[in-house]
């Protein structure tokens, strides 16, 4: 409610809230007067079915009617102690986001322990632990699972952290330092610099440098082009560079796809890729254990 950019949603829920609560207090009050003398007929509402079945207008039981009082009075303490009524916070000032941060306070203040004893050992000894690495598993199905997969194989456009192949290296540390930190990997456009022609040439190079089925006059001529723009990031000998996360285009091994269409099209419009930064929601620790486990799945027997 409070995220509200104009008072007047605050204003009109409120009188919805209150209109309705009075609405309901008339009516409950008005029903509660109806009763019926001893001896006293009760009169019908003119409705008759099969003849003899008519519809009386019978007041509420006693017991019935407390029951919605309570209901009544609780509904109002409810609206005092708590958000109900537009920006109105609750004597109690009660919020959701509140809520959750005293939960996740608790939660550390009881496995913060826990997190510092991992800390201190050697990520391939974590990694070896059988515990740590179902701490590290039900970390990843909570953070990461969205991005790289439930198995961990990813997808198009995220990375398999399975298969041994890394744009940033796959050493303990380089892996996390990538999720403390993040990564920002960017693959310029070169369509409008090299034309459709010379981008067909070089995506046949490349093609040729996998072992793939390729257009071989144009990848002759392609071959000048990589060597003058694309060995500045992927190498001479197009095996890439970790430390600018520039893939290996020799290992038939693709982000987005080794196809001639997509690699033409990764030349032609480039690519983007952001692997977001966890040190600050996750700390040193849980990313400790992540890290361990990642590791692990493509190092570790045990871990598969």
């Amino acid at each position: 409610m409070s995220d509200f950019v104009s008072d007047f949603w605050s204003i009109w829920i409120t009188a919805i809230v209150v209109a309705g609560f009075v609405g309901l207090t008339l009516l409950l009050f008005t029903q509660s007067k109806t009763t019926v003398k001893k001896g006293e007929q009760v009169e019908t509402m003119g409705h008759v079915w099969d003849g003899d079945l008519e519809e009386y207008n019978h007041p509420l039981p006693r017991w019935w009617m407390l029951m919605f009082y309570i209901t009544l009075i609780f509904g109002a303490c409810y609206l005092v102690l708590y958000p109900g009524l537009g920006k109105w916070q609750g004597i109690r000032g009660w919020t959701s986001v509140g809520q959750y941060k005293e939960e996740r306070a608790q939660a550390e203040a009881k496995y913060q322990p826990l997190y510092d004893k991992y800390l201190k050992e050697d990520l391939k000894q974590v990694a070896a632990d059988p515990k740590a690495q179902e701490m590290g598993k039900r970390l990843f199905q909570t953070y990461c699972v969205q991005c790289h997969g439930s198995d961990a194989r990813g997808a198009k456009g995220f990375p398999n952290l399975t298969d041994n192949d890394w744009l940033w290296g796959g050493d303990p540390k380089t892996i996390e330092t990538t999720i403390l930190n993040g990564r920002h990997g960017q693959m310029p456009a070169w369509g409008s610099a090299l034309g459709e022609e010379k981008v067909k040439d070089v995506a046949n190079y490349v093609m040729s440098l996998s072992g793939k089925k390729h257009d071989a006059e144009r990848a002759t001529r392609g071959k000048e082009t990589f060597t003058t723009i694309c060995a500045a990031c992927h190498g001479p000998d197009g095996k890439g560079n970790q430390q600018l996360g520039a893939p290996n285009l020799t290992d038939n091994i693709w982000l987005y796809g080794g196809t001639e269409k997509t690699i033409i099209e990764t030349i032609t419009n480039g690519r983007n890729n952001q692997m977001p930064a966890w040190k600050d929601f996750l700390g040193d620790g849980k990313v400790h254990l992540l890290a361990a486990y990642v590791w692990g799945l493509s190092n570790n027997a045990k871990a598969q």
